[in-house]
């Protein structure tokens, strides 16, 4: 109620609005004002001509700019907060300025041409055409078009989608599988199959809103009848009068239950991916759709390796004398717990070797596997023993001639 009053006090202040959408009254006659005094002409001439320095916007401000700087001005001007003398006819021009600048083909005109463009005067002949939802945004941060935004929703309404986070080791990452997820969501009351009424309980229309689920409020002022919306008090929206509801459910029509979700996971997923259940999220109501349920991975490391996308990497450590004389040694890969790889003779510390299609699949492609590579780490002996110090200082003598 306190909203409509200050409607018709918002609708009052300027003279005449146009309502957004309804059928466009006859424009008044603006009434004649007094010649001003020579001292005040030229102000009041300038005002006239520069729309944009009545908001305090630069020249060629686009429409948000035009709306913030009229939203601050009403704020500031507006008679119901502002008791000045000044303030009243201050308003009028920040409503004329902004009703110009708001309009695009107005503005375009008035950019154009001037004052001449719109017919003689800021508010193109007459008539103020303001949006109150502006007005009401200064006031409010909202739109002013009563409760219907604020309706409830009446019909069918879907489920909350749902979050459940899985952790994968490592190979379970590379090669997918089957997971199970335990949660805990709303499913559709068995007992009465989700209405919320108790079987055999009769249902009619609601009597205070003839089944629409809202009731009208007709506010009367001096330029018209302004309607506003709001939820019907006596069946919260609903639309329904309902002689009993299902005790099981509280007349919710759905009920909490916990569960196990089989998962299929495909190859190649990494921490961070995401995979969606369709319909095992929390059960819609009024006969609306189940939403989703969302998992999100995290894949848990291996000892000993790393992943880069589809390629791994291992670290193999072998002695100097088999980097220099070459050898045959074994390793782990994601197929096999043992797989002899062969060092060459003469291998460099940090040397990689490449094992093609060891890798991890792609992403739901298990025929595409990236490459296994394998880093060779020298040891070099610290210490020798004498006859093995004379082995190797023949050696480098030897390498040297």
């Amino acid at each position: 109620m306190a909203r409509a009053l200050l409607l018709c006090c918002l609708v009052q202040a300027v003279n005449p609005f146009v309502l957004p959408g309804a059928p466009r009254a006859a424009a008044v006659p603006a009434q004649r004002r007094p010649t001003p005094h020579p001292r005040h002409r030229g102000t009041a001439l300038q005002m006239a001509r520069d729309l944009y320095e009545t908001l305090g916007v630069a020249r060629g401000s686009d429409e948000r700019a035009v709306k913030r700087a009229f939203r601050e001005a009403a704020r500031k001007w507006h008679p119901d907060v502002n008791d000045t003398p000044e303030a009243n006819e201050r308003y009028k021009e920040i409503s004329q300025a902004y009703a110009t600048l708001s309009d695009p083909e107005k503005k375009r005109q008035y950019d154009q041409f001037g004052t001449t463009g719109l017919g003689g005067g800021p508010g193109g002949g007459g008539g103020v055409e303001v949006n109150l939802e502006d007005i009401f945004d200064s006031f409010f941060g909202g739109g002013g078009g009563g409760g219907g935004r604020q309706r409830q929703r009446n019909g069918p309404i879907q489920g909350d989608d749902l979050r459940a986070d899985l952790e994968l080791d490592f190979k379970s990452a590379c090669f997918g599988g089957q997971e199970k997820v335990r949660i805990s969501h709303l499913e559709k009351c068995e007992t009465c199959s989700g209405s919320g009424v108790k079987p055999g309980a009769k249902v009619t229309s609601c009597g205070t809103c003839k089944g629409g689920g809202v009731v009208m409020q007709v506010t009367r002022t001096p330029l018209g009848s302004f309607q506003t919306q709001t939820v019907c008090p006596t069946c919260r929206g609903s639309g329904q009068s309902v002689d009993a509801y299902c005790t099981t459910c509280s007349g919710q029509g759905v009920s909490r239950k916990a569960k196990q979700v089989s998962v299929t996971i495909p190859c190649g997923v990494d921490t961070g991916n995401k995979l969606r259940v369709a319909g095992e999220g929390d059960a819609g109501t009024k006969g609306g759709p189940s939403g989703d349920l969302y998992i999100f991975l995290s894949v848990r490391g291996m000892p000993g390796f790393e992943r880069d996308g589809v390629d791994v990497t291992t670290r193999l450590s072998v002695d100097a004398y088999d980097a220099i004389l070459g050898s045959s040694e074994v390793i782990e890969t994601l197929d096999e717990p043992s797989f002899s790889v062969d060092v060459p003779a003469g291998t460099q510390p940090g040397t990689k070797l490449r094992l093609k299609g060891k890798g991890a699949p792609a992403l739901g492609k298990a025929a595409q596997r990236g490459d296994h590579y394998v880093v060779v780490d020298v040891a070099i002996p610290k210490k020798l023993d004498g006859e093995a110090q004379k082995l190797v200082e023949q050696l480098r003598d030897a390498a040297r001639k």
